[in-house]
């Protein structure tokens, strides 16, 4: 049956559910560049009354500068058996390593953006930023700077717009 485009609500229970241990976000530079990153924070809603995925992006990681070359993104709900590659993609930079080659995971042509879908993973959204804001700490509790931020690498929030879902019904 391969892949088949779906409603928000169809699919928000089981991304949600799999936010631990980890959806995979899929970027690509201006020269093509592809990357794939592991994601524990994320939100779906509502923006500009538009549907919208909000995913934060620590500005030390390589898809940062990604995302802020192209303006869009793919979000990737793992299949079963993908723990390997979460594990990958959350603690290897794709400066340093072509995460789809090494992990032999397919980087599939999306249909409304430029980023890459992962094809092995079951569900996908397109996304096109519509904003982006960086990470404040001010009202936060010590406690959390410590324990989130011990070296004030914060997040940017990129509120992507999103442009197409669908899900793999094989």
């Amino acid at each position: 049956m391969g892949k088949v485009e779906c409603e928000l609500e169809d699919v928000m229970d089981e991304t949600y559910g799999n936010l631990s241990p980890g959806l995979l976000l899929a970027s690509v530079g201006k020269n093509g560049e592809k990357n794939i990153m592991t994601i524990g924070w994320g939100l779906i809603g509502v923006l500009f009354r538009k549907p919208a995925f909000m995913v934060a992006v620590r500005k030390s990681r390589h898809t940062y500068k990604l995302i802020n070359e192209t303006g869009v993104f793919t979000v990737n709900v793992p299949g079963e058996g993908m723990d390997e590659a979460l594990d990958f993609c959350g603690t290897k930079s794709g400066r340093d390593h072509d995460k789809f080659k090494e992990l032999n995971l397919t980087a599939k042509k999306s249909e409304t953006v430029e980023a890459p879908i992962v094809e092995e993973c079951k569900i996908h959204f397109e996304c096109r930023v519509m904003s982006a804001t960086d990470v404040t700490v001010t009202g936060t509790t010590k406690e959390v700077l410590e324990s989130v931020y011990p070296n004030k690498n914060y997040h940017r929030l990129y509120h992507g717009e999103i442009l197409k879902i669908y899900r793999d019904e094989t």
